[in-house]
């Protein structure tokens, strides 16, 4: 170990007095200083400007230790240092141990009694010492970085530092080893940097092929340290960078090696394979789920799946998991390309690794098919003339796929029913005999979200599973249909992230004409009935509510008396009348109420979005909603806690008309004489509770029926609430986002300019004369 730290010092000393060493310093300084100084000169600026005109200006809505540092795009700090270390390396290396060669020296190191091991060795603890060094440099801006903003990320600036430091240290080990296989320094630094190209685009190479997916995929620098940069250290890439830069050390003592003995091709190519081959066999034992440690170095964890789901997943304790994802080659839009068998471990490690993280156990099984959705007639027209079969071999011709891999329609639907998932890509997730589909987007993002995956699990893990039965009979909105007044986008529309049947909940529907309320029903959904409920209907719904049922009641202007008689018992009534309000850009019947601050302490615990708008609220702004057509709800006491929900708000002046509201003609006139009332402020929708037995009941009544409807979707937080609250939290599941607390920055636009001055002339010319100082030193003696 001494020789290797003698031989490592004088490597050093050789390093520092070369004008390309201190060359690359000062460049390096520059950029990290252009970054650093514009951007945070930009952001103080936007600062300084919001301080002054907004009042209500606390900080970005941005941590600012990762927009600052750890940007990867081409103009963030991190981001540009990694783009530009193609042009360090190949430089700093092209000469580490060809130079030997060029000077004669190597002839005396051979002869001499220190081993090549150790040459290769110290010569490489050199290297990591003068990257040590530049690594002092980005540490020096994330000090001053430090000292200008808020509350930074300490633990996101260790982890960025992490992997600059390795992935400059795995870049090096490439540039010694093709330093070692050439006499001549330009032929080095061009190899160098053909090579860290080829291990950029390796990832993507031949991944059709199971046999060398996992092997190029590993390969693979790419994508390893936008991990780390955006805060999450895992034992996987870690080990990774280690064992390249073992490996190419390990090359470049070989080379050595074989250039003082006289060995076959068949030998020398035996040894690299031998070392090759054991990194290989390593790196995919520690990248095995179960055996890879994470550490998610930023403050909020926002690399991490939330404390809910963790929780979910621990209930599931050690049964495995297995996740069969149906892959159809006829799949439309972006559906083939994100599951196809090229992009099996961007799928797995970019969607799933989050999930394996705590719980490993993951069965994970592919089923390659093509078929079409009875009566779809899309990829007919597509190519007329031509049956499904001669279809799918010019579709895996232009995908480039095996075509003997996928099953045909009559082997896939002999396994699996896929047409009510509309032949998409679709995983199925199955746990102690039951199962679920976990289903895919038509949106950019396209693969499901986490709350999404939660409730999947949590459907798996418990027994109990929200059931919502929505009356039919008497011409409700319909969860089938899916015209602009329906309720299929809220309730059952496979494709919409937001349907209640993505998020946990089962639907069905109950004909109250004929049958009554199942016992397994957690809500009754009764939305715009448009005929009068017989007498059989009404006393099912009542003999419901008596047992402690909840219920989502919807109505519309001019079906009062439809519902009325049935929600009398509950003290409420739909008001006579449609509600008007006068606007400048919205028909009459436009009618615009606030959410009070009751329906913010509606659901605990409290979301994020409900504690910012309790905020907005306490500063007397508030949310408002659009609903078109809409009636007053009125309350008398009747054992039932009311909460208002959504009201009028009293200077829009809100009133009733009685009668038909006409809305394609001048605005209506405030008639008293013909029924006309007005109030204060008008409830829209109201919430009820009470216990019955050991049971609480709860029930919201709205006098808006568009509010679900598929033109009003934007709205379907409300109806999500509702249901939420009805059965106390289980589904849809929320996350708490919790807030950044370095969001802000301590100095102002006068400081930041100075430091802008400072870092990116001053201290780079103190480098250049301090180098040249040691240069010069160095020639004169």
């Amino acid at each position: 170990m001494k020789l290797i730290l003698k031989i490592a010092r004088t490597e050093i000393r050789n390093l520092f007095f070369s004008p390309v060493a201190w060359f690359l310093a000062l460049i390096f300084m520059v950029i990290c200083a252009i970054y650093y100084g514009e951007t945070i000169a930009m952001m103080a600026n936007y600062q300084d400007s919001l301080q002054k005109t907004n009042p209500n200006f606390k900080g970005f809505p941005f941590a600012i230790t990762g927009g600052l540092f750890m940007n990867v795009s081409e103009n963030g700090f991190i981001g540009n240092i990694f783009s530009n270390l193609y042009l360090f390396i190949p430089l700093l290396t092209m000469g580490l141990i060809n130079r030997e060669f060029n000077s004669g020296t190597v002839k005396l190191l051979y002869s001499s009694p220190v081993q090549l091991n150790q040459i290769v060795w110290g010569k490489y603890l050199a290297i990591m010492a003068y990257n040590m060094f530049l690594l002092t440099i980005m540490l020096m801006f994330m000090i001053v970085g430090a000292f200008s903003i808020k509350d930074i990320d300490y633990g996101h600036l260790l982890a960025g530092l992490l992997a600059f430091y390795l992935v400059v240290c795995a870049y090096t080990a490439i540039g010694m080893f093709m330093s070692s296989i050439t006499n001549y320094q330009i032929v080095s630094a061009i190899a160098t940097f053909i090579l860290l190209y080829a291990l950029q685009r390796i990832g993507g190479l031949w991944q059709n092929y199971d046999f060398v997916r996992d092997l190029t995929y590993f390969m693979s620098i790419s994508g390893r340290a936008e991990r780390m940069v955006a805060g999450l250290v895992t034992t996987r890439d870690v080990m990774y960078y280690v064992l390249i830069a073992y490996m190419f050390v390990a090359f470049s003592y070989l080379s050595l090696r074989h250039g003082r003995e006289l060995v076959s091709k068949s030998v020398k190519v035996a040894r690299y394979l031998f070392v090759f081959i054991t990194v290989m066999v390593v790196g995919y034992l520690s990248s095995r789920p179960g055996y890879i440690g994470y550490w998610d170095a930023t403050r909020i964890k926002i690399n991490t799946i939330n404390e809910v789901t963790q929780d979910i997943i621990r209930n599931m304790q050690e049964e495995p998991l297995e996740v069969t994802l149906y892959t159809n080659l006829f799949d439309p839009g972006m559906g083939f390309h994100n599951t196809k068998p090229a992009n099996r471990n961007k799928y797995i490690w970019g969607f799933w690794d989050p999930y394996m993280r705590f719980k490993p156990n993951m069965d994970f099984k592919y089923v390659l098919y093509y078929d079409v959705k009875d009566g779809d007639s899309a990829v007919y027209r597509q190519m007329p003339n031509m049956t499904l079969d001669s279809i799918a071999k010019e579709y895996a011709k232009m995908y480039e796929v095996n075509l003997n891999r996928f099953l045909p329609p009559a082997a896939i639907r002999k396994q699996i029913d896929l047409n009510a998932e509309n032949m998409r890509a679709v995983m199925k997730l199955t746990y102690k005999g039951k199962s679920i589909y976990l289903r895919t987007y038509e949106d950019a993002k396209y693969w499901p979200d986490e709350d999404h995956v939660a409730a999947a699990l949590k459907r798996l893990a418990t027994d109990s599973i929200p059931k919502v039965y929505a009356s039919v009979g008497n011409l409700e909105r319909s969860i089938h249909k899916k015209g602009e007044r329906e309720y299929n986008l809220f309730t059952i529309e496979k494709l919409s992230r937001s349907a209640l049947i993505n998020n946990g909940f089962e639907i069905d529907t109950i004909n109250l004409n004929e049958k009554d309320v199942p016992a397994d029903a957690n809500v009754l959904l009764l939305a715009d009935p448009k005929t009068e409920l017989n007498q059989a209907v009404r006393s099912r719904v009542q003999q419901y509510m008596d047992k402690g049922g909840n219920m989502l009641i919807s109505g519309e202007p001019g079906k009062q008396h439809v519902l009325n008689p049935l929600i009398r018992s509950t003290g409420t009534s739909l008001m006579p009348g449609t509600l008007v309000q006068i606007s400048k850009d919205e028909t009459p019947d436009k009618v615009m109420p606030y959410m009070t601050y009751d329906y913010t302490w509606l659901i605990t615990p409290f979301s994020t979005r409900m504690q910012q708008i309790r905020k907005s609220i306490g500063k007397g702004d508030s949310l408002y909603s659009l609903n078109p057509g809409a009636a007053g709800v009125s309350y008398a006491d009747s054992g039932f806690r009311m909460h208002r929900m959504w009201v009028t708000a009293p200077e829009r002046k809100v009133w009733a008309k009685a009668g038909q509201l006409v809305t394609d003609s001048t605005a209506p006139v405030f008639t008293a004489s013909e029924g006309d009332y007005r109030l204060d402020s008008f409830n829209v929708a109201v919430a009820l509770e009470r216990k019955v037995g050991d049971k609480s009941q709860r029930i919201v009544l709205t006098g808006d029926a568009d509010y679900l409807s598929a033109v009003r979707h934007f709205l379907h937080f409300s109806g999500e609430d509702y249901l939420k609250w009805m059965v106390h939290e289980s589904y849809p599941i929320s996350f708490d986002m919790k807030d950044v607390k370095d969001n802000l920055l301590t100095i102002t636009l006068t400081a930041a300019r100075t430091q802008k001055l400072v870092l990116v002339w001053i201290l780079p010319a103190a480098l250049l004369i301090l180098g040249s100082l040691i240069l010069l030193r160095r020639k004169r003696q």
